[in-house]
């Protein structure tokens, strides 16, 4: 039996105008009354999390890539990449893709970027951002991405950084970096441990590179009708895309009836 749903955020549970649909909203709430816990696993940051949720109240969040675990209001689990870390990660990204590489840090308290757009103009719903040259950044980072258009570079530095975990995401050249062993499939037995279930217990939903590693992990990995190829062939079923209820005619026909 099914005890926990698990959900990535963007192109998942969230339409391109970064809301949940009213139809989707109707289908959670009718599986907590069943009794099923929900939760929302996302390589976006806590702070910003939140703002898109709307009238949905996960029982857990996975932030930042798996980097951060609360379940209520509890943090159960943090993994931050050390200030100095942090630092050499900064200014080897900028010796080998440039100097006016971008940038983009999750803390616990905050996101940083050197954007030359505000992500609130880009993104709807996307939280408050502060603006860093990262100059003189001293702050441990729960998430670092980078964007990088050469793959090249992009490979280069990761060599350079074997001890972090890497991840591309799709449909860009934004590439991020958090501690190693903190990505959602290692949430999982975080998750698991503190509510004394199995993976196989856990139904998960994800659409890009970081989901891969989650819908392996769990009882049943469903990738969404947009998702990218690799995601469709690691997952054990394929629904309707995310501007499609794809989510909520699931829940509908296979867990609701």
């Amino acid at each position: 039996m099914m005890k926990l749903l698990l959900f990535d955020l963007d192109e998942t549970l969230l339409t391109s105008a970064k809301t949940i649909s009213p139809r989707t909203l109707a289908a959670l709430d009718a599986c907590r009354a069943r009794g099923l816990l929900l939760g929302v696993s996302t390589s976006r940051g806590e702070h910003n999390v939140r703002l898109c949720m709307g009238d949905f109240h996960p029982d857990i969040l996975v932030a930042s890539g798996g980097a951060v675990v609360i379940m209520g209001d509890e943090r159960i689990h943090e993994a931050a990449i050390p200030v100095v870390e942090t630092r050499f990660v900064i200014d080897a990204a900028r010796r080998i893709c440039g100097d006016d590489c971008g940038f983009s840090v999750d803390t616990a308290d905050a996101h940083y970027g050197n954007f030359e757009v505000d992500p609130r103009y880009v993104y709807m719903n996307w939280g408050e951002s502060i603006y860093s040259d990262f100059r003189d950044f001293t702050l441990p980072a729960l998430k670092i991405s980078v964007e990088i258009p050469d793959p090249e570079k992009a490979a280069a530095l990761r060599s350079l950084l074997p001890h972090l975990d890497f991840e591309h995401f799709s449909g860009g050249c934004w590439y991020k970096f958090t501690r190693q062993g903190a990505t959602k499939e290692h949430s999982i037995e975080v998750v698991c441990a503190a509510l004394d279930i199995s993976p196989g217990e856990i139904v998960a939903f994800g659409d890009d590179n970081s989901d891969i590693g989650m819908l392996r992990s769990c009882g049943i990995g469903v990738a969404m009708g947009n998702a990218i190829e690799a995601v469709k062939a690691a997952a054990d079923i394929v629904i309707g895309g995310n501007d499609e209820d794809g989510i909520a005619a699931y829940l509908e026909n296979c867990i609701l009836r």
